[in-house]
């Protein structure tokens, strides 16, 4: 049995002449609460109404037609929303800042290695990885304090 597979369910079907069910929808709730805008507030004002009026039909224009990015607007809209109302983390970023230098006499004649244990024998590896990697005269040193 062959069953046949709908193409290009991404695309809205025009309903409404050149207008999708959605973008039909906007416009005529814009026009609609434009027009209960117009015929409550038009009493007092005309301008006022005016000044009403135009937000909501900008409103209903671009939930209609514009997209950002190839993403409706309404999209958009819910994202920034969404944005808004989450918690946040805020995450600090450490600035490095330069070590600040005291005045102390360093010897360099003599180099000291601190005992790290009481152990004998991680004081011997202590000391041959040293000597392994500390030049010509730390040695001497290292035999004048006993190690």
């Amino acid at each position: 049995m062959r069953f046949q597979v709908p193409q290009f369910i991404e695309v809205e079907d025009k309903i409404f002449g050149p207008l999708t069910i959605k973008q039909f929808i906007y416009l005529a709730g814009g026009g609609g609460l434009s027009f209960i805008i117009y015929t409550y507030v038009s009493k007092l004002s005309f301008i006022l109404a005016i000044i009403f009026i135009i937000p909501v039909a900008a409103l209903s224009l671009a939930l209609a037609f514009y997209k950002v990015n190839n993403r409706s607007f309404i999209n958009v809209l819910e994202s920034a929303f969404k944005y808004l109302m989450a918690n946040k983390l805020y995450i600090w970023k450490k600035q490095d800042r330069k070590p600040e230098h005291k005045d102390v006499p360093v010897e360099t004649s003599e180099l000291f290695v601190p005992r790290l244990s009481d152990s004998k024998l991680k004081d011997l590896t202590w000391s041959l990885d040293i000597n392994d990697i500390a030049g010509p005269g730390v040695k001497e040193t290292m035999n004048k304090q006993g190690y």
